[in-house]
């Protein structure tokens, strides 16, 4: 077992530069593997995991370094060596025909390991509320984000971060949400450290997958949120769609980002009718 195979006792392994990774494996089947987005943890997707579980398949997740459980290196936030994260996950489980789900900055971790990686483990992805394919405003990406918004919103980030989860937490979900579920996914975000979490905010807005995404030859499901307002559909579920050849796009009326949580049942259903195509 190599360096990068390391596991720690308990549900942790060990990555390549000392990073220690928590992680879930639940049920047996046909493995799903789950990649949570920025400044959450694999919590996330536990209404996803225990579903396809109990149907069969063997569903995993881990905390991104410097989220939830896993550790703090204070090194490692780009998207390489993110990626090369996700590749010890998949050797360490040695993981074959896997379906790979992200959501947010997990669909270009999950792009980026395809791309570094290969592609011989994977057979086929899918895309929760992408924030693929570029988020920054530039000459030839006019509808991203303009860099004073992007550092007016690091600054409310260092100075109090729960205030600004309470002001931004609502849009996440819908109208019914409950507020105890509200509080719940605050706790999630408030688990990343404060370096992981700027960090990997500039991995995801500064990423350019542009060139990436047309080499993405898998098949590939798209699910987007109408009124998702951190990843709006047009600049990013619906490019995303248009530049990788073997894709197709699922428009979730009235959904928001946080759709694994607000959509459980019709999400669930569509992982287990792509997973099993």
């Amino acid at each position: 077992m190599t360096a990068a195979m390391k596991l720690h006792p308990g549900s942790f392994l060990e990555t390549d530069d000392g990073a220690s990774l928590f992680f879930k494996d639940w049920g047996t089947g046909k493995p799903v593997l789950f990649v949570h987005s920025w400044a959450v943890n694999a919590d996330l997707w536990q209404y996803q995991m225990i579903h396809l579980a109990e149907q069969g398949f063997r569903c995993l997740a881990y905390d991104r370094r410097g989220h939830g459980r896993s550790s703090d290196p204070g090194r490692g936030y780009n998207i390489d060596r993110l990626a090369g994260d996700l590749a010890t996950v998949m050797e360490r489980f040695e993981l074959r025909d896997c379906t790979l789900v992200g959501h947010s900055l997990g669909c270009g971790e999950i792009v980026r390991y395809l791309t570094r990686h290969g592609a011989s483990r994977v057979a086929r992805i899918v895309l929760v509320a992408p924030t693929l394919p570029f988020g920054l405003k530039t000459a030839d990406n006019p509808d991203g984000l303009d860099e004073i918004l992007v550092k007016a919103v690091r600054a409310r980030i260092t100075t109090d971060f729960p205030q600004w989860l309470t002001e931004n937490a609502r849009a996440f979900v819908v109208r019914e949400t409950s507020d105890a579920m509200i509080e719940w996914a605050k706790r999630m975000f408030l688990q990343a450290s404060m370096k992981a979490v700027l960090d990997c905010q500039r991995v995801d807005l500064e990423t350019d997958h542009r060139a990436a995404l047309p080499k993405v030859s898998l098949s590939a499901l798209i699910i987007h949120g109408e009124k998702d307002v951190s990843a709006p559909l047009e600049r990013t579920g619906r490019r995303t769609a248009q530049l990788m050849p073997n894709s197709r796009l699922l428009v979730y009326e009235g959904a928001p980002h946080g759709l694994m949580l607000t959509h459980v049942q019709r999400l669930n259903a569509d992982l287990i009718s792509f997973i099993g195509s």
